[in-house]
């Protein structure tokens, strides 16, 4: 049986950078229409991300099969050679010669607190890579994206038929109301954060009872509380997996390989959850959203001394 997962999202490199001090000792709260600041930053390091590379990673780790479709740029050597070294195709990753891949520049303070610049880049042109090219799938996902990418994967899912997941994430608030109430209806499942749905709910005017009766299932993370899927007119909870947090960057993310593991291998929703759930904590004890390791066998074992039964 056809167990590929079309993964369709962004691709994007973070450089992420340590400042020493407190953001708050040099912006002055009453000059910051005029700010012109400079911060030494010591330590740098470059991380592979984006939603797509992230669940794809994960998903490959696990022992599924991953398909990118997704966009990067002049630069994108380095990574397309870490997805080959891993095993996961690049064959439907669009290459833009004129332009960068999405990158994120992160600077951190003393006490976490983020300055953030994004650049999307090669994202933007999500919607040129055609996701027919890619092949017969059991299932996909559209997770953060281009925004007229996402609009035209949605569309041709739809039409060939492959049941998807809609994962907005950030990108959320760049659809009208109409746009994301056409994807609940043209997707299989939703899955957002309990941010993500408390604004989806509002920019929709949809009850949570109303976007779950739309889908075959809606499922709601809600970080150290949990998961929730709504499936069949019932709730289903998910405990969340003990972890020490060190970086949320890819949590979700991770989740997300879990449930498109799960569904596709007919797990079962309590177990597709769980799963997904001990991903999550498996990533956010690690830096970065692909640094953390795991074998099918270790996988297994970790998930039986969390629920005490082998997936």
């Amino acid at each position: 049986m056809n167990q590929t997962s079309l993964i369709c999202g962004s691709l994007a490199i973070d450089i992420i950078m340590q400042y020493e001090g407190r953001f708050g000792d040099t912006l002055l709260a009453d000059q910051l229409h005029k700010v012109n600041v400079s911060f030494l930053v010591p330590t740098m390091r470059t991380e592979f991300g984006g939603c797509s590379g992230n669940i794809a990673y994960n998903l490959k780790l696990l022992g599924g099969d991953p398909r990118i479709v997704g966009v990067m740029g002049q630069d994108c050597a380095a990574y397309l050679e870490r997805l080959q070294t891993l095993g996961i195709s690049t064959q439907n990753i669009l290459i833009k010669k004129d332009a960068y891949n999405a990158q994120c520049f992160v600077t951190a303070d003393s006490d976490n607190n983020q300055i953030n610049a994004f650049h999307p880049g090669a994202m933007s042109f999500a919607h040129e890579n055609d996701i027919e090219a890619a092949g017969p799938a059991r299932i996909a996902i559209i997770s953060p994206d281009g925004h007229l990418g996402m609009l035209k994967h949605a569309e041709d899912l739809a039409r060939l038929g492959i049941p998807f997941v809609f994962d907005p994430g950030q990108q959320l608030p760049m659809f009208t109301p109409e746009q994301l109430v056409k994807f609940i209806d043209q997707a299989t499942y939703v899955t957002c954060n309990d941010y993500e749905i408390e604004l989806l709910m509002d920019r929709t005017g949809l009850a949570l009872e109303d976007i779950a009766a739309r889908v075959e299932a809606l499922i709601v993370t809600r970080g150290e509380k949990g998961s929730e899927i709504y499936t069949a007119g019932q709730r289903i909870d998910i405990p969340a997996v003990e972890a020490a947090v060190l970086d949320p960057t890819g949590c979700g993310d991770a989740y997300r390989a879990g449930l498109l593991y799960g569904l596709s291998h007919d797990l079962g929703w309590e177990t597709t959850g769980r799963l997904a759930s001990l991903l999550g904590a498996i990533k956010i004890a690690h830096k970065g959203a692909q640094n953390h390791l795991f074998t099918r066998e270790e996988i297994g074992d970790r998930f039986e001394q969390a629920f005490g039964y082998r997936f």
